[in-house]
């Protein structure tokens, strides 16, 4: 029964992983027509129309919660990486870019012990180290080619982190519903006002997409949680990476995007790492906005 647990938990995963590859995709798309605050708001309206039904079940009552200075927090940060995701996408190789976002795994235990006090596993420092140089090689400093756009899409992994360990904060008090609407309501809220600025209206082919962009999402999501339901998370979080794999064929089928040899060791060494790291951290990190179904109350890192 673990087995196929796991093999059905893999699976999810894995489907989860093709349509987050193609949300970037369509995002990607999306971005050479209109302003990223757009794309971003969309995403983000998207995902709180998403939890409306959850909302009319449950009541209002369930959304009273004494740390809302907490959850405005993890939504500005998740928000932000989401600004820089989207930013990278729409200047970066797609599979670059969302490789770069899927490093939070590695800077989670630096912003846990920082903020939290987290004790970091002397086992995480090896695939830390290795995933590092693995965005040296993306981001190649030295060859002229460490340029703004590649340190805003490493922006978005470390944003991304800081948003994760929020979560993990919040999860000590408040259910997993309540996390995920607070952070839906932030960042609608608060990406609609560059919205005065910057809007255009689309032609209707982008709105189709705009509105795909978040029913993707939001089905990915919930694939996710399936995953996590079926298997723990130091077992199923390492097919999450499967993402990138998709994302780098995407990238070749529709833009003709072929990574250098640099980029491909690269990123060898950042799915490897970020693996290693999920399995010896026994649990599992997520894209900006994303998040596994339960709570852990582990206060170390630590896979013993």
């Amino acid at each position: 029964m673990h087995a196929e647990n796991l093999r059905r938990g893999a699976v999810f995963m894995i489907a989860s992983g093709l349509l987050f590859a193609a949300m970037g995709a369509m995002i990607k798309h999306v971005s050479t027509r209109l302003p990223d605050e757009m794309v971003v708001f969309f995403r983000s309206a998207m995902g709180l129309l998403a939890l409306t039904p959850w909302i009319w079940h449950r009541g209002l009552g369930e959304l009273k919660t004494r740390h809302l200075t907490r959850h405005i927090t993890r939504g500005l940060a998740g928000l932000s990486a989401m600004y820089c995701f989207f930013y990278a996408l729409a200047r970066m190789p797609l599979a670059e870019a969302t490789l770069l976002n899927y490093a939070t795994p590695l800077f989670v235990p630096f912003i846990a012990f920082l903020w939290l006090g987290e004790a970091v596993s002397h086992r995480l420092w090896t695939p830390i180290g290795i995933g590092f140089v693995g965005i040296l090689l993306i981001l190649k400093p030295g060859l002229n080619l460490f340029t703004p756009v590649s340190l805003v899409g490493a922006a978005s992994g470390v944003l991304a982190a800081v948003a994760v360990v929020g979560i993990r904060r919040l999860t000590r008090s408040e259910p997993v519903f309540r996390i995920v609407f607070y952070f839906s309501a932030v960042s609608a809220t608060v990406s609609a006002v560059p919205l005065l600025w910057s809007w255009r209206t689309p032609d209707p082919e982008l709105w189709v997409l705009l509105i795909a962009i978040g029913a993707v999402a939001s089905l990915a999501q919930l694939l996710i949680t399936r995953a996590y339901a079926c298997a723990p998370a130091a077992q199923v979080g390492p097919f999450s990476y499967s993402t990138v794999v998709f994302a780098a064929v995407l990238g070749w089928l529709w833009w003709n995007e072929v990574p250098d040899v640099l980029s491909f060791l690269g990123a060898l060494l950042v799915c490897a790492a970020g693996i290693l790291a999920i399995r010896y951290a026994g649990r599992s990190v997520v894209p900006p906005g994303e998040l596994p179904a339960g709570r852990n109350k582990k206060k170390r890192l630590s896979a013993d």
